[in-house]
């Protein structure tokens, strides 16, 4: 199972790829997470946001889940697989969280729950039950979707939980990564990819990166470089990424990252299941100059 000591370098949310049947494509997942794991990344997470989670099946994550294992054994390496498990009930939340320690998950990722708009005191209480089942747990604070942001106190007050190990901060700027390194706190990763390298600078320790699908081995570098001093290094990978990154974060998470995976021929087809649909022409456009 995963530990604090090991959230580090670069974490990447896969897609879940479907045929045009809108069933899962378990050819093209394989095909996928297998050349993730060859490019040295140092965790997988299966069934993310990125993973358009709240469309898949218990049954689907299972299947994806083993078929990520299949993966990891043919590439040789000994990766983390991540599941996230979060939903905005804190029982469903449980047993998801349970399901996924019974497939053999090396940690859960669990959103802070979206929608209900709980207290600050019934968010830190819906962790502490969800760190009970023994799985250990990535926070996940994403305020855009979620409907509600975590005080600091609230943040720290989780990552204090036994069975916590650390936090993907997709919050819109690089205070609560700055604040938790000046404190002293659990490992963060950035789960912003526009702000990577303002947070690595302010305490990061790596990163959950959506695009980082593809451009793998760039974002291994640029962490890389940025781990061992190399700091203006890092600082061009980024810069050179960048309009990568706002193209693909410039229509909804994952369709530009999904059409662009099934241009370059790592997945068959760039289905989404509704209320999920395609990217436009004109992003298109922009986005075949990086093909």
């Amino acid at each position: 199972m995963l530990t604090e000591n090991d959230l580090k370098g670069l974490y990447v949310p896969v897609i879940t790829p479907f045929d045009e049947e809108y069933e899962l494509d378990v050819a093209s997942f394989y095909n996928l997470t297998y050349h993730l794991f060859e490019d040295e990344i140092n965790g997988l997470v299966v069934g993310g946001t990125t993973g358009e989670s709240p469309g898949l099946s218990s049954d689907e994550m299972a299947l994806m889940f083993t078929t990520a294992q299949t993966a990891r054994q043919a590439a040789a390496v000994d990766v983390p697989i991540i599941v996230g498990t979060g939903t905005n009930d804190t029982m469903a939340t449980v047993k998801k969280t349970e399901h996924a320690a019974e497939l053999g998950a090396d940690a859960a990722l669990v959103v802070v729950p979206y929608y209900n708009r709980p207290s600050q005191k019934g968010i830190i209480e819906h962790f502490r039950r969800v760190a009970e089942v023994g799985l250990p747990v990535i926070l996940y604070e994403i305020p855009h979707r979620t409907g509600v942001t975590l005080e600091l106190d609230t943040v720290r007050s989780i990552l204090d939980l036994d069975g916590v190990i650390g936090m993907k901060d997709s919050t819109p700027s690089i205070h609560l990564v700055s604040e938790l390194s000046r404190l002293g706190s659990k490992p963060v990763l950035c789960g912003d990819d526009a702000l990577l390298f303002a947070a690595l600078c302010c305490g990061a320790k790596g990163a959950m990166s959506a695009t980082a699908n593809m451009e793998t081995e760039r974002f291994v570098d640029l962490l890389k470089d940025f781990e061992e001093g190399r700091i203006t290094e890092s600082k061009q990978q980024f810069e050179q990424l960048s309009p990568l990154i706002r193209l693909l974060f410039a229509e909804p998470n994952p369709a530009p990252l999904k059409w662009m995976l099934a241009q370059r021929g790592l997945i068959e087809s760039d289905t989404l299941r509704l209320p999920m649909v395609p990217v436009g022409d004109s992003l298109r456009e922009h986005l075949a100059k990086y093909v």
